[in-house]
């Protein structure tokens, strides 16, 4: 049929550049966020591309959800907008034939949130919080950055390297600032490298350098040249890894069904549910009014979904607090929104025959 070849050719056209432009700005966001931790030192420059992938596959069902609603209702506005939609009303095509191929449209992208937000993302974001929790545990030196000033985790030392080799075994050009019995030290050397011992020890081994030892307010200070010298590394015990439950699987949430993981499937399962209503809500929202301006049916449909994403995670977090039963939070939100969807479809009929030529 000419009709929804045309509407669904549109429609995929319309998405695919909206994806992009949504996932790259995601992308860039959480690539400048993650850069940063990268040169505080807090996860390893290698870790980068690993993190941004999952954070990517955490919120692709936002994305994917925006991406279905702005799609439908951008190619459905310029409709309206070039007369297109009097042409098809002329033709004797009816408000409510849209309907059909925007659900045609929609289906693929509901399946994928729902796939996505029950199952991958939660993977994701539970590897994400192993991968931090695997940083957090490193040691000193382990955790060391070349260019970077680290302190250790009991803010005794402070470390700063100027190269650092690709397996973590020498280093270059090397500062520490030690305090200890109210004496601040401070140590430099060309080089050095990382030692373990027989008893599971740990050792920073500097080689050729001066150790700089003093009190602060006095002029006197002791200078030590050495050709090595040892400092200890203060290991950390291992803690047990919590998951959350943003990253507890869905199947496991289903079968302890406790208020806060009430909560969580509550997020996940009215993705999938609020981009299928959202879909039909483009429709009677992208009437296009032109005496009213071309924007305004945007700037509406902007606060709706605001408004729509909002009432879901008020309602997943009343449910987490024992504020509302879980079944008011599972369909409230969903019957508030498709009553909003049948009174935007009846108005929207009421004034079809504006559209229609009038009989001569």
């Amino acid at each position: 049929m000419i009709f929804q070849r045309a509407l669904l050719r549109e429609f995929a056209n319309t998405g695919l550049g909206v994806f992009v432009v949504l996932l790259m700005i995601t992308v860039t966001t959480q690539l400048i966020r993650m850069l940063g931790w990268a040169a505080q030192g807090m996860i390893p420059t290698d870790g980068v591309l690993i993190l941004l992938g999952l954070a990517a596959l955490r919120y692709l069902p936002v994305l994917l959800s925006l991406t279905l609603f702005i799609s439908v209702l951008a190619a459905l506005t310029r409709s309206y907008r070039d007369s297109e939609m009097v042409v098809w009303f002329s033709a004797g095509r009816s408000l409510e034939a849209w309907l059909g191929p925007v659900l045609l449209f929609a289906l693929p992208f509901v399946f994928s949130i729902a796939l996505l937000s029950l199952a991958l993302s939660p993977w994701a974001v539970r590897k994400s919080e192993e991968f931090r929790h695997q940083m957090e545990s490193r040691d000193d030196i382990a955790a060391i950055s070349p260019g970077v000033f680290k302190e250790s985790k009991h803010t005794e030392r402070v470390f700063f390297v100027e190269k650092l080799t690709s397996d973590l075994s020498m280093v270059a050009n090397i500062f520490v600032h030690s305090r200890q019995n109210e004496q601040i030290g401070v140590m430099v050397a060309s080089r050095g490298f990382a030692e373990t011992m027989s008893n599971g020890d740990r050792f920073l081994v500097l080689k050729h350098g001066r150790r700089y030892e003093g009190t602060p307010g006095s002029a006197e200070y002791k200078i030590t040249e050495f050709e090595r010298y040892a400092v200890r590394i203060e290991t950390q015990e291992s803690t047990a890894y919590l998951p959350s439950t943003g990253s507890t699987p869905s199947v496991e949430l289903f079968d302890n069904p406790t208020a806060g993981n009430q909560a969580e499937l509550i997020w996940r399962c009215g993705l999938p549910i609020s981009a299928l209503i959202l879909a039909m809500l483009a429709v009677p929202m992208s009437f296009v009014n032109p005496r009213a301006g071309r924007s305004l049916n945007l700037i509406l449909a902007v606060l709706l979904y605001m408004t729509y994403s909002n009432l879901i995670s008020i309602s997943q977090s009343w449910v987490g607090q024992g504020k509302v039963v879980p079944l008011v939070g599972w369909v409230g939100v969903h019957l508030l929104m498709a009553g909003v969807l049948v009174f935007l479809m009846w108005r929207r009929i009421a004034v079809k025959p504006l559209f229609r030529l009038r009989k001569s």
